[in-house]
């Protein structure tokens, strides 16, 4: 990836709806070849889909939480198939530390949370044992990636 590259990433993560010939404009190229350029990086899988983004309060969402989970070992396949599946789950990652996974969950209120717990995530396959840290206020999300990346010895 080139520098044009990386400026084509930025303007689409700032603004998946924006046009290619803005895009293009912006970096110095006509639509078509911007066009053909956002189309390699889409088949390289360095962009993986446009969405829009929604608020979670917005639609009721008002309650995050993040569960530590530690689950039997062969249980694994079976858990994550599980987490795949339910829609509380918003994100799942395997983790290196005290448990085995981090589970992001967003539902209604501490009542719903407590419901979810209980009920539902405690019996997903293989789980021993998990912990909750309910989040307070979202200060920071959907941080870019190509800032991250700049980071890196790569071409912003």
């Amino acid at each position: 990836m080139d520098k044009v590259d990386w400026a084509i990433l930025s303007a689409l993560e700032a603004n998946g709806r924006e046009s290619f010939g803005a895009i293009a404009e912006r970096v110095s190229l006509s639509k078509t070849p911007c066009w053909t350029r956002v189309q390699t990086l889409e088949r390289e899988g360095a962009i993986r889909g446009y969405r829009a983004l929604i608020d979670p309060h917005a639609v009721g969402l008002a309650l995050t939480a993040f569960v530590e989970v530690t689950i039997a070992f062969e249980s694994r396949v079976a858990f994550e198939r599980a987490v795949g599946e339910h829609p509380a789950i918003i994100e799942c990652y395997t983790t290196a530390g005290q448990a085995d996974y981090l589970l992001q969950v967003m539902t209604s209120d501490v009542v719903r949370l407590d419901s979810l717990l209980r009920e539902e995530l405690c019996r997903l396959p293989g789980v021993q044992r998990s912990a909750t840290t309910v989040c307070l206020k979202r200060i920071k999300d959907n941080g870019p990636i190509t800032r991250a990346a700049a980071l890196l010895e790569r071409p912003p």
